[in-house]
């Protein structure tokens, strides 16, 4: 196909992507669905650009200004991420020259703003969290793709033979510095098309996930509960830590969510998984369970900011007053939770979001409002599960982990026993 085509695919595009009236992935993978013809290298560049232009909206809008033509078209062409030679013939002599004078300009003379290319509420949130520096390390950090993380599955291989095969099949990874089941891929390989994987040798799960299943300490026979557990990352990696004994529920509100699990779950080679559709968290079906359950896991319904390297459509999808409405839900479902847990239970609440609201203020106030639960000092706890550095993800007792400072994506989690 033409190149200037493909311009006009990322073009197409983004039009519809910049409406935010879904998400950017489920709409690049509808478009492609739609566009069959194009080729993997093709796929690429397009789908590389739009998330290079949702990265770098606000400085991509401000140096597009100059331009002539659809909008899309000028985002599209600074942040063109295919081969250069495709975008100079796609382009007309005025778009050519008026390329070379954005390209000409310093980005350390656009302003902060302009820089961090985060929504002013969201960067005056952060603000409160991280000094100048650390702030601008954070910014920084969000604006690279995040790497490529894989969990080995312990109950059918060990990460060297993991490493080893991966290796053998032109994969090259190195074992990920915190998480003892995690390895780091080098590239974007299609790791989903090894045999390895349809074996159920590994998932692609970042690190920080991993953590929080750690933080569990899961142990064979026990009831274990993933209450929300969405696709099942963190639920297979529950069933391997339980090596496929006692049993484990996978609740969800969504159906299809759950359905995207069960072919996860046949290669994972788990049988004590239990996924079910609740209708909401005080469900009857939850209710039988109350007080019986050893470990809880709450990976509560979030902004997902801390995935803005991987999802960076959110940070411009969600605002202060979705916000508002994320914690209300998060504290019902967490005081919903907790009825679960068994005297002598564990407790462990999550989320991949950055902002304190939707994290130290939630576990501030679920511990003001539930005495008979006490922290557990998550650093101990990793430490017992031979996580490297345990220490160094942690304060206060509670696990913080963030993208500049430890490589992956934002988490937060609180632990807690209940009283026996």
């Amino acid at each position: 196909m033409a190149s200037a085509t493909l311009l006009d695919r990322c073009t197409e595009l983004l039009k519809l992507v910049l409406r935010f009236e879904a998400p950017a992935d489920a709409a690049v993978s509808t478009f492609f669905r739609q566009h069959r013809h194009l080729g993997p290298r093709e796929r690429h560049a397009v789908a590389e650009t739009i998330y290079a232009v949702l990265r770098q909206r606000l400085s991509l809008q401000h140096l597009a200004q100059g331009g002539s033509g659809a909008l899309e078209r000028r985002l599209a062409t600074v942040g063109w991420q295919g081969e250069e030679r495709a975008l100079q013939s796609s382009l007309s002599d005025t778009e050519r020259a008026w390329l070379d004078r954005v390209r000409a300009i310093d980005p350390l003379t656009l302003t902060g703003a302009l820089r961090h290319n985060l929504p002013d509420w969201l960067a005056a949130a952060l603000r409160t969290q991280h000094d100048d520096a650390s702030f601008d390390a954070l910014a920084q950090a969000l604006l690279a793709p995040a790497s490529l993380d894989l969990r080995v599955n312990v109950l059918k291989a060990r990460r060297d033979e993991v490493r080893q095969a991966l290796h053998e099949a032109g994969v090259e990874a190195t074992d990920t510095p915190y998480s003892p089941w995690g390895l780091r891929v080098t590239g974007r390989p299609a790791v989903n098309q090894l045999d390895e994987y349809r074996a159920g040798a590994f998932e692609v799960q970042d690190e920080g996930s991993q953590l929080l299943a750690l933080l569990t300490e899961a142990r064979r026979g026990e009831l274990v509960v993933d209450f929300c557990a969405g696709a099942g990352g963190k639920t297979l990696a529950l069933g391997a830590m339980m090596r496929n004994t006692g049993r484990l529920y996978a609740f969800d509100t969504s159906g299809h969510r759950l359905d995207a699990m069960r072919e996860r779950l046949a290669r994972s080679g788990l049988s004590t998984v239990h996924p079910l559709q609740i209708a909401h968290e005080r469900d009857e079906r939850v209710g039988r369970l109350t007080g019986k359950i050893d470990r809880v896991l709450v990976d509560a319904p979030c902004s997902g900011l801390g995935t803005l390297r991987r999802n960076p459509d959110l940070k411009w999808r969600q605002s202060a007053q979705s916000l508002a409405g994320l914690c209300e839900r998060q504290t019902t479902i967490l005081a919903s939770a907790a009825r679960l847990v068994k005297p002598g239970g564990r407790l462990v609440y999550a989320t991949c979001s950055l902002l304190a609201a939707e994290n130290d203020e939630q576990a501030d106030a679920f511990a003001l409002a539930h005495r008979d639960f006490q922290l557990v000092d998550a650093a101990e706890v990793l430490a017992r599960q031979h996580v490297a550095a345990a220490a160094t993800l942690t304060d206060s007792g509670r696990l913080r982990l963030w993208p500049h400072r430890h490589a992956t994506d934002g988490f937060f989690a609180a632990i807690w026993q209940r009283d026996g």
